[in-house]
């Protein structure tokens, strides 16, 4: 079975990619492509884009325009969850998790390598980008859908396909932020270079969410705290593990305590998929899990955030 790895497709495949080819600290809107972006007044660079500290809103709809001059256009910002634009605060941008930011990454390394996105992440990875041969479990669409119905200006909604990634941005054919797919057969060889060569480079702190979450540069740091992941793993016996955990059920996650989180866990690293994967990362000893998982419940129905949040927590639970 494959599992559309959705976001887990920025830790995994673009921000290797990114750490491979850019300069972290060289403005990028000095390539043609990203030109647009000279006219604001703080640098674009691989480390705001990958920290989600660059002051770009989560999501726009893709329609093959510069997204320099997408964000130029009338827009209903604040009308939905996904269209919101952060706030400088003392002349810095609080992270602001944004998929807009990863398809500016993958851009930039196109046209650095001269090669496309996605053929460099498959040889790199092994892992397979879309269109894909095998068909992933369908699942309703997501809240981008309502998102593209306020903000799409009359470009239509991309509607989903066996074949391709659950995101309508991705099957639009917007890059980086979505797009790849995998099973454990492919994805553990990957894991074990992504673990020594990738992983511990994307740990170190450059970022705070106004929620209080702490990123790397295209990981989060774990939150500790009743029913949160981070206690939970101190718990494992996990000593420099690399496992890659297929989780193909339907059934509705057990109970998990609904309290918010404490603090954040000073070990551990971990990205999510909106489909369902989980992944996360010790970089003390390189412990290493990846969670294979989908958003289905039983008839189908998508999971809630925190069902999908349930979920993950069981499989964690019964290592």
């Amino acid at each position: 079975m494959l599992f559309d790895l959705a976001s887990l497709t920025k830790p995994l495949v673009t921000t290797p990619l990114a750490l491979t080819y850019l300069d972290l600290d060289r403005d990028l809107s000095d390539l043609p492509l990203l030109s647009g972006f000279r006219k604001q007044t703080w640098p674009l660079t691989a480390r705001h884009l990958l920290s989600h500290t660059a002051g770009l809103p989560p999501w726009l709809p893709y329609n093959g325009l510069p997204l320099a001059q997408q964000l130029t256009a009338p827009l209903p910002w604040n009308q939905h969850p996904l269209l919101v634009r952060p706030v400088a605060e003392f002349g810095q941008f609080p992270a602001c998790y944004s998929d807009l930011g990863y398809r500016l990454l993958a851009e930039a390394v196109e046209a650095v390598s001269g090669e496309s996105w996605a053929k460099l992440g498959q040889r790199m990875t092994g892992l397979l980008p879309a269109p894909w041969g095998e068909a992933p479990i369908a699942l309703p669409p997501g809240p981008d859908r309502e998102a593209w119905l306020l903000a799409g200006n009359d470009v239509a909604f991309p509607e989903s396909t066996p074949n391709l990634p659950h995101d309508a941005n991705a099957r639009a054919g917007m890059i980086g932020h979505a797009g790849f797919a995998a099973n454990a057969e492919l994805l553990l060889p990957w894991l074990m270079t992504w673990r020594t060569t990738h992983a511990p480079n994307m740990t170190l702190p450059h970022g705070r969410s106004v929620d209080g979450t702490v990123w790397g540069l295209g990981l989060w740091r774990v939150a500790n705290g009743p029913g949160q992941f981070g206690e939970l793993l101190d718990r494992l016996p996990l000593d420099g593990t690399c496992r890659v955990i297929e989780h193909s059920g339907t059934e509705m996650p057990a109970d998990v305590p609904n309290a918010p989180p404490t603090e954040t866990n000073q070990s551990w690293w971990m990205h999510t998929g909106f489909t369902g994967p989980a992944i996360f990362f010790r970089p003390e000893d390189l412990s290493c899990i990846c969670l294979l998982a989908h958003r289905s419940g039983p008839a189908g129905a998508l999971l809630s955030p925190l069902e999908i949040h349930r979920r993950r927590y069981a499989v964690l639970t019964s290592l």
